[in-house]
């Protein structure tokens, strides 16, 4: 089953390569979405893919690349949309 979700991160997650590192670990498992820094110093991704993928970037997620300090993760589904990469968007 495919699946959606849009997550908001928040912590010291900015001036990290969170983008990056979650690009990488996007596509390692298969996703597509996209990932963006947002005015308010958190991180935004919408990840999709077969649920148990989702789940694990979602677990990645709370903990980030090594220089991040994740405080908590927002977790919401959305309707899945058409998309085949994963890319940073600005």
């Amino acid at each position: 089953m495919t699946v959606r979700v849009r997550l908001r991160i928040h912590g010291h997650v900015q001036g990290v390569s969170f983008r990056y590192y979650a690009r990488r670990q996007a596509s390692a498992l298969g996703l597509s979405g996209w990932v963006r820094n947002r005015p308010d110093g958190t991180v935004e991704a919408e990840a999709q893919g077969p649920e148990d993928a989702v789940n694990r970037f979602i677990g990645w997620a709370r903990d980030g690349p090594s220089l991040a300090s994740v405080e908590r993760v927002e977790v919401d589904r959305v309707p899945p949309q058409d998309g085949e990469t994963f890319r940073i968007t600005h």
